[in-house]
């Protein structure tokens, strides 16, 4: 077949057959189709979308186009659990929750993506450990999970080859708020990586790619009906994006955050209710613990016993990175030229906040990625990040810029200033959590 009439035909609205999204994949896989022509289909997808039934066969064809990994014969003692994340602005999350469910009894084989759009990427910001290899091979892959309970990586050539290049097109094309192409990349790693259950954490607000609790929940839907028939037990939250999750933002910031989380020596308040929410939810799905009170007493337990904390180092050693980077992290962790506080214009109460404006704020530092290609400047970024509801002035800044020239941290203030919004009035508190799906 030509694959410009597949294009043409959901160009048109129509229903892509199981033998032409074989063929696109294939293409895919084997690079055989241009970056045009995927470019083109992604968007038709975007804008004409595709049936569960479409969306289903690209996620498991996609699975399928390199190796599926199977932990049946390894000899665990627990369940195979993930999460994922559609995205945000400062989710360092993936982090707390590998470590934390792992000492709890789960196997965490997670593989992550790096920045997509304005969001950050796990894959980058696990990048600022000096050492540590997100690109290890399936063996070390399977043997670091097996023997530590986690291990965080990144796609390599074996798993799910076809959306590996899918995931990096649609990052510049501007396809990357699909629902469908959304769902069958994220499900086809995990399936591609033998989970047999998985939690998603489904950001909604300005930080995110929904940006409606609607839009939301059509994707929280449409993965857990998409899992289900790939038999792979799901659960979905729909948390808040509206902000900055945590107080960090930027690669090395946020796995200083990280740790000062795993050692119970900084909780940011909304960051810790979405960490163990999820953090119950895994230990649910995996079938150690019957219920969310008890699931949740034992996944803060596993913070304030250090157990989380000592797994979290044990990944990182395992996988290259400094044997003592819990104890010296900020030894280890690259740092900015330039730091300085970011001052509100007014005094007030900061009442909404543009995410995506920050995330994107982040980009033009150097953190993030405008193409393919980039090499990003891993030490930028912000920290000590006012949430909503906080009182600022002279005193209490929105933030400290973290950038590699006074320049840099100029234009950065400016973003940050432009995309918060002060008031005299406190707003009212908002939900961090909004729903919990466990069907279709």
């Amino acid at each position: 077949m030509l694959f410009k009439d597949v294009i043409r035909k959901k160009r048109d609205g129509e229903t892509l057959s199981a033998e032409e999204i074989n063929v696109f994949v294939s293409g895919l896989a084997d690079g055989s189709l241009p970056a045009e022509q995927v470019s083109a289909l992604a968007m038709a997808i975007f804008l004409k979308s595709m049936s569960f039934e479409e969306a289903g066969a690209l996620t498991l064809a996609m699975a399928n186009s390199g190796v599926m990994l199977d932990w049946s014969q390894e000899g665990l003692d627990g369940p195979v659990v993930d999460k994922h994340s559609t995205g945000g602005v400062g989710d360092k999350v993936s982090f707390m929750l590998a470590a934390i469910t792992a000492s709890c009894g789960c196997y965490v084989p997670m593989i992550s993506g790096r920045g997509l759009g304005h969001t950050g990427g796990t894959l980058d910001k696990i990048a600022s450990i000096p050492g540590y290899n997100p690109t290890p091979g399936l063996d070390v892959f399977r043997k670091v999970t097996k023997e530590v309970g986690c291990a965080i990586i990144g796609q390599t050539s074996d798993l799910a080859p076809a959306d590996r290049r899918l995931y990096a097109i649609r990052d510049i094309s501007g396809t990357v708020e699909s629902i469908p192409l959304i769902t069958a990349s994220i499900l086809s790693k995990k399936i591609a990586a033998g989970n047999r259950s998985l939690v998603m954490d489904v950001k909604v607000g300005t930080g995110a790619f929904m940006e409606s609790i609607e839009e939301a929940r059509a994707l929280a839907r449409s993965i857990i009906g998409t899992a289900k028939a790939a038999d792979l037990t799901t659960h979905a939250l729909i948390t808040d994006m509206s902000q900055v999750l945590g107080d960090t933002a930027g690669n090395s910031v946020e796995i200083e955050e990280t740790v000062d989380y795993l050692t119970n020596s900084r909780r940011e308040s909304r960051l810790d209710e979405v960490v163990l929410a999820l953090a119950a939810e895994m230990l649910i799905t995996g079938g150690l613990a019957d219920n969310r009170e008890e699931a949740t007493e034992r996944a803060n337990e596993a913070v304030t016993s250090g157990r989380a904390a000592e797994v979290f180092a044990k990944m990182v050693t395992a996988l290259g990175g400094p044997a003592d980077f819990i104890e010296r992290y900020q030894h280890y962790l690259p740092k900015a030229s330039v730091v300085v506080p970011v001052l509100p214009e007014t005094e007030g109460y900061v009442f909404a906040v543009d995410a995506r404006a920050i995330g994107n704020a982040i980009i033009e530092l150097g953190g993030g990625r405008r193409a393919v290609d980039d090499v990003l400047d891993l030490s930028v970024g912000f920290d000590r990040i006012a949430p909503i509801g906080a009182k600022v002035g002279p005193d209490r800044p929105l933030a400290f810029v973290h950038a590699a020239s006074k320049d840099a941290a100029d234009r950065a203030m400016q973003n940050l200033r432009a995309a918060t919004h002060i008031s005299d009035q406190k707003p009212a508190d908002s939900p961090v959590i909004y729903d919990i799906l466990t069907s279709a």
